[in-house]
This record gives C-alpha cells, structure tokens and sequence, in this order.
C-alpha cells in the first residue's frame, strides 16, 4: 500500500525518497482528483441546463472602490500569521512527525511564531497596497451578471465543509466507543470519514445555498448527482490505495505469511489455524460480530488475479495488523488474514454507474427525478457492497443491519419517492434563447 507519496515513489522507482513528500497523503490526493472530476462534471452540468434556458444568471451588487478597513486589515494580518505559522513549522520542527499526521498539526497549536509574524506583516502590507489601487472617490455599486456555473467555488467549498462535517459526525455514531476514547484525535484524524453523512449534511447545505441565490434546488441536485458518483467512486481508490481500513471480510482461502508481507492460498484448517493464532489482534477490533468471524471462501480462478478476491494491504496507513519483521518505516503492518477489497470494487462500480447516469442525464425530463436515480443506485450498490464490508452492525433482535445499510435502504426509499411523488415541470422542447453564457 502506499500510505503517502514516499511509499509510491519507492515503489514505482525502488528509491528512498525525501522526507518532506510523507506530507502528501495519498487518499487526500485521490480525494483531491476526486473533486477536480466533479467539478468539471458539475460545470458541464450546470452549463448545459443554462444553454437549455432551465437555470438562469442572477445579478448581485458589489461594492467597488470602497477603502481599506481596519476590520479588512486585521483579517488580512490574522490569515498571514496562520499561514506563516504553520508554513514556519514545516522548516523548524521535525518533518518525519508532521508528516504522520499533518491534520493533526494544522490544528494543533504548533508552528512557528516567527514566521507567523512575518506572514501577518507581508499579508497586511499587500492587502493595503491592494486596496490602495482599487479605491475610488466615490464609492461604486456595480450590479454583476453571476450564472450559476459561476458560482462552482462558493459549492465545492460547502460541499467540502459540510460533507467533512456530516463524514466525522456520523463515523462518531458509527464507532461511538472509539469516539468517547478519545474525541479529538478522531475528529482530527484524516481517516474515519462516513460517506452517508458527508451526503447528507451537505444535501442540507445545498438546499439553504440554492434558496439564498435563487438557483432551482432539483436542478442543482440533478447536476451534483454523476459529479457525486464519480467523485466517490475516485475517493473509494484512495481508500484502496491508503489501504484506510475500509475493506472487506476475510477470505478464508488465503491467509498472510507475516514474514514476508504476502498472501498464501489456505485450505480451511489452515485458515481456522490462523484465526487462533492471531485471535488476540482480531478481537481487539470489529473483526468479530456476534461472537464469530465473517467470513467467505472464495478461491480466485486461475486466469484472474488474485488480487482482486483478497489482499493484506501491507502498510496499510492505519497501522493495523501484524507488524512486519525487519520493517524500518512509518507503516509496519499487515492483516493477517486476505480480505476482499471491496474498495477496488466500489471504485469499478461507482464509475460504471457514472457512465451510465452520463448517458441517460440529457433523456430524463423531469427535475429531481434524476437525483432520484441517482439515489436509488447509490443505495444499491452500498447495500450490497455492505454484505461483504466489516462494519458495527446493530441489533436489532432478528435482524443487524450496518448504519450504511440502514441510510442506503432508505436513499432507495427517498429515490422511489421522487420518482412516483414529484410532478416537476419538465424542461420545455423548444427552450427560449438564453443569455449568452459568459
């Protein structure tokens, strides 16, 4: 696994390299392209339902050529001493800790006074000079064409925010004796993040942004809905490639030799063997529900890799596992037994799916009833994925539903809904000629 970028550049190039590149975290980066593939989708969305006359441009009134503020320049110096004071960090404290877990020291109160200092100073200096070039006599209120496309920054950042915020609200639910062990280190760590409520809280945030710019809220979640798709379909390869914990059950038809950090074809008293000799490390976690071990035998056939029925994700990024032997880095460890990988199987599916919401989004009239869709196959595939995923299941007498079972069961229910409730207008055959799009 490639916990950072030092492990893929030792794996691509079988070189050593630098410190400073253990900053970059290799699910953050998935993440990030993630967002990049639904912005773009987004944007083409949002642009074509404007050419089609569906969604329309808003004016705003900005005031220009106003002076500079005492407010304005107290912000400018408080964000340059932040930026400087992290920023300083980086060059004074040790490397090889930040870089173990940079979200931790961003919120931490370590850093760099100094260089805080000289930031607050330099940001101050050019917010004045910024603001001495653009003030005017008289102030101006300019009134400015926005089409919704335009405002893309203003939804990544909320989607970001929110889907963050709803992401560790709900995994506290989800591992809530974890959670009371120790709040801060899980809020603050870069793992841990439930996609469901990422979805849901910033679904709210959508509705209470698309009402303050008078921008339709179906149509807005009907452009958000193949970004969403592939945007969690890429985040899913980070997980795969971090190795973050969200895998399957176990195979039981392989189990790791731990001396060499790879994966051997096990008959079942060879699996049954390996669950007593690693039982303490597999009841210390979630690996056990009810008092026994999940688990499928499922032998990859002889023309498909391996890797795709079970892997031991070695140096998985949370450090979980048996620890390898002779192993110097920050990623020691490896599972003890296959699993299957089910983030590379959501990564397939979820993009499949984009494609096929790609194809059908220009043949769905109705507003809403394509996020209804959207919503239906979302559920689906979770669901279903979640039958071979190791999760806190509840208990609920005859039935242990997951807490991502019980929200995709009722995403499905939300999408029939729409599909048989909501009497949207449907978008107009010949639309009028819209304002050109800028």
């Amino acid at each position: 696994m490639y916990p950072d970028f030092r492990y893929l550049i030792h794996a691509l190039f079988g070189v050593n390299a630098p410190e400073w590149l253990g900053l970059f975290k290799t699910f953050g980066f998935m993440v990030a392209m993630g967002f990049v593939a639904a912005t773009w989708v987004m944007v083409s969305e949002l642009k074509r339902k404007e050419k089609q006359g569906i969604l329309q441009p808003g004016y705003e009134e900005v005031k220009v050529g106003s002076p500079l503020t005492a407010v304005d320049l107290l912000w400018a110096a408080v964000i340059g001493f932040i930026l400087g004071f992290k920023l300083g960090g980086f060059v004074t404290l040790h490397l090889a800790d930040i870089s173990q877990n940079p979200m931790g020291y961003f919120l931490s109160m370590q850093g760099n006074a100094w260089a805080g200092v000289i930031g607050a100073a330099l940001l101050a200096l050019l917010k004045y000079r910024e603001k001495k070039k653009q003030t005017l006599p008289q102030v101006e209120i300019r009134k400015v064409l926005v089409y919704p496309h335009q405002r893309i920054g203003e939804i990544l950042i909320i989607a970001a925010l929110g889907g963050l915020a709803g992401a560790k609200i709900f995994n506290a639910f989800e591992t809530w004796d974890q959670f009371i062990a120790d709040p801060i280190g899980n809020l603050t760590s870069s793992s841990g993040l439930t996609f469901y409520g990422g979805l849901i809280v910033a679904t709210a945030v959508f509705y209470y942004f698309s009402k303050k710019h008078k921008i339709g809220f179906a149509h807005l979640c009907d452009a958000a809905a193949p970004a969403i798709m592939i945007a969690y379909g890429i985040g899913r390869l980070g997980c795969q490639f971090a190795g973050d914990g969200d895998w399957g059950i176990y195979n039981s038809a392989y189990v790791t030799n731990v001396s060499t950090g790879k994966l051997e074809p096990a008959t079942s008293a060879q699996f049954n063997e390996a669950v007593e000799k690693y039982k303490g490390y597999l009841t210390e976690g979630k690996e056990f529900q009810n008092g026994h071990l999940p688990s499928q035998r499922v032998m990859a056939p002889a023309w498909l890799p391996q890797s795709l029925f079970a892997q031991c994700y070695p140096s998985n990024i949370n450090n979980v596992g048996m620890r390898l032997p002779n192993c110097t880095g920050d990623h020691c460890n490896v599972l003890p037994i296959g699993v299957f990988p089910t983030p590379l199987y959501e990564f397939v599916i979820c993009t499949l799916l984009f494609f096929f919401l790609w194809g059908i989004r220009k043949r769905i009239k109705i507003p809403f009833h394509f996020f209804g869709i959207y919503l239906i196959l979302n559920g689906l595939e979770r669901f279903f994925v979640e039958h071979i995923r190791v999760n806190y299941q509840y208990n609920w007498g005859f039935i242990h539903p997951t807490q991502a079972e019980i929200i995709a069961v009722g995403l499905m229910l939300a999408g029939v809904a729409i599909l048989v409730f909501y009497k949207g207008k449907a978008a107009p055959n010949n639309p009028p000629a819209p304002t050109p799009v800028v």
